[in-house]
């Protein structure tokens, strides 16, 4: 997620998490014996190839290029910016962004372009679904070159757009307005050139697999999504063949398009995540009609005349018809309302879970009533159980059982929010709201009859009305914490499952006869393991430290594709400057993991939202240990 200061957004509280021993250096000289790296699974053993014992060992000296720890480092960003995109294709190739690089990035590599703005891109030269265990970490950028371009382990970055394109050489096919530019629904104004690409979800043309499009999320309020039509020749490099900025007019825009996914039936999936920090003890609107608050600027533009209503953002939208010439946007209600950070839909085409980007966080869970359907549906929660006698992050683990939220149809429900489009500031009173109170919720979790009076703190569109479910889908993470779903997630980032691995798990599918199939994972990255998650207090009590790096977790999935375990998989860590006396994310290990996703072979690449100088994409083995 792009870290932008607004007023109501908290600054994140850094706390220490150290997991792995990161003397890569010593263990360095022994990558030239990285061709027997398909015994790269040692990684116990690599741990002691810095000894002399040990020197001669050339399968355990693969394993000391990465420090034992299953770590290498595929890539870096320019300064200022956060890896995003994460978006691996079928093919096997590797798509991501450079997010919001800093402006005074001005140095170039072979793209011949500075990193300093928004840029999309892919790596070419290299098949990620064949790709081998011996490869060797890329450098800790050093000179003023590597410090503002994308350097490489593996492949080469190629950039297929930046902020502002036009693609003029595509004449009619290109795009006059600019990508990653977002206009006025009826002012036609320019709002923002928006340098923040986020998810990548590629779709291959149904004749021919090395033609498609590429679609990517824009990550501002408001937020959008492009769509590139692209080709790839015999020697790995990409065409853009069409440009075009999607149309979300209908749904009356779209706020932060952060993270997503491409649905098993082909249908990109964007993230709205939501425009108002919200606090775990309040709901998600905060005081959006009060004319002193100035946060949603931005939004009033897009849809002015009108008043922005906040009930219409913060959802999952589905692109349908995505490669038709004007694709359909429908946002789902049902999967709930806060702030989305990625969503995954399971195999059996009805169970998706989604991700929220928040102090004091819901994991949910949303099963449609038909498979490749989510208009109607049943929302849950995730209580989780914290092993005893633990608190360390590193090795405690989580059990889950899911908490019925309620079930609703995207109609109901939007006629529900439709309650509130004409509310605008002169509505606002001090000291009560306009929307949906913290008390409507509680009465609705209650099983009261009525909604409170505006008198006991109730909402002024529902003040002492007949209970509905409005609560469930309108202030999804108050509705669960009422329910005793645990609301104490820190910065719930990206969630990845690896389809084929998941469907040769559950079902068999595919399975050689005696083969023994490992058990089927989600991996979950989290940012920030600090704030609701080591206050001492609910169901999440990790043991707190001086500096937060982040991690990721994996939870299992059962026969029925449900979560039942969370447990750590990769710790960030932390080391001590000589120099500053202070701690600092260690650059060899993870720093604020945001997104990931699961390859073939059961690895997986991270991207950081970090705190370094020069964020890292990760390739990490969690068989290394």
């Amino acid at each position: 997620m792009k870290r932008i200061a607004y007023s109501l957004i908290a600054a994140a509280v850094t706390v220490a998490l150290s997991a792995c021993d990161g003397d890569d250096g010593k263990q360095g000289p022994q990558g030239e014996q990285g061709v027997q790296g398909e015994q790269g699974t040692n990684g116990t053993n690599g741990k002691d190839g810095a000894s002399a014992a040990k020197g001669n060992d050339g399968a355990n000296g693969t394993d000391g290029q990465n420090g034992g720890s299953g770590l290498i480092r595929i890539a870096t960003v320019p300064a200022g910016a956060e890896v995003t995109g994460l978006f691996l294709s079928e093919q096997g190739d590797l798509f991501f962004n450079v997010q919001h690089p800093s402006d005074a990035n001005t140095l170039v590599d072979g793209n011949q372009r500075p990193y300093n703005g928004g840029t999309v891109g892919v790596l070419t030269g290299v098949n990620f679904n064949e790709l081998p265990r011996n490869i060797v970490s890329s450098p800790v950028p050093v000179t003023d070159l590597e410090r503002q371009t994308v350097v490489t382990a593996i492949g080469q970055y190629q950039i297929l757009g930046q902020t502002g394109d036009v693609y003029a050489d595509l004449g009619e096919k290109g795009l006059a307005g600019g990508l990653g530019v977002h206009y006025g629904i009826t002012s036609g104004d320019k709002i923002l050139e928006n340098d923040s690409p986020d998810f990548n979800g590629f779709v291959p043309s149904a004749d021919d697999e090395n033609t498609g499009y590429l679609f990517t999320n824009w990550e501002a309020y408001p937020g959008g999504m492009s769509r590139l039509k692209m080709s790839k020749s015999d020697t790995g490099k990409w065409s853009i063949e069409e440009a075009m900025m999607l149309n979300f007019d209908a749904v009356k825009g779209t706020a932060a398009n952060c993270f997503g996914s491409v649905s098993p039936w082909g249908t990109p999936l964007t993230s709205e995540e939501w425009i108002v920090r919200s606090d775990v003890d309040t709901t998600q609107h905060a005081n959006w009609n009060d004319p002193a608050f100035t946060s949603i600027n931005r939004m009033k533009e897009l849809v002015a005349p009108e008043f922005p209503n906040p009930y219409r953002y913060g959802y999952i939208a589905e692109v349908q018809n995505p490669l038709s010439d004007t694709p359909d946007i429908v946002k789902h209600f049902t999967i709930g309302r806060y702030e989305h950070e990625n969503s995954v839909v399971m195999p059996d085409e009805r169970t998706v879970y989604s991700s929220q980007d928040d102090t004091g966080g819901v994991l949910f869970k949303f099963i449609a009533d038909q498979p490749k359907d989510l208009s109607s549906g049943t929302l849950y929660g995730a209580k989780l159980t914290q092993d005893k006698g633990l608190n360390d992050p590193a090795v405690t683990g989580f059990d889950v059982t899911w908490v019925e939220i309620a079930s609703g149809t995207n109609a109901e429900i939007e006629a529900w929010i439709a309650e509130y489009d004409e509310i605008n500031t002169e509505d606002f009173v001090e000291g009560q709201t306009s929307y949906l109170s913290v008390a409507d919720v509680k009465a609705w979790a209650e099983g009261k009859a009525t909604y409170p009076t505006l008198a006991e703190g109730g909402g002024l569109v529902t003040a002492g009305k007949p209970m509905d479910n409005r609560a469930a889908f309108l202030e999804s993470r108050q509705a669960a914490k009422q329910l005793g779903a645990t609301a104490e997630w820190r910065k719930l980032e990206g969630i990845s499952i690896n389809y084929d691995r998941v469907v040769e798990a559950v079902t068999g599918q595919d399975r050689v006869p005696g083969e023994v199939v490992e058990q089927a994972y989600m991996y979950i990255g989290v940012a920030d393991i600090d704030n609701t998650m080591t206050d001492g207090k609910g169901d999440v009590q990790l043991s707190k430290r001086v500096l937060d790096c982040g991690g990721v977790y994996r939870a299992h999935i059962d026969n029925n594709y449900n979560l039942t375990r969370i447990e750590p998989v990769v710790m960030g860590g932390t080391f001590r400057s000589s120099l500053t006396d202070a701690e600092q994310c260690d650059v060899n290990q993870l720093s604020q993991p945001d997104n990931v996703i699961v390859m073939q072979d059961g690895r997986i690449i991270i991207g950081e939202d970090g705190i370094q100088e020069n964020n890292t994409l990760w390739l990490y083995d969690p068989n290394s240990k």
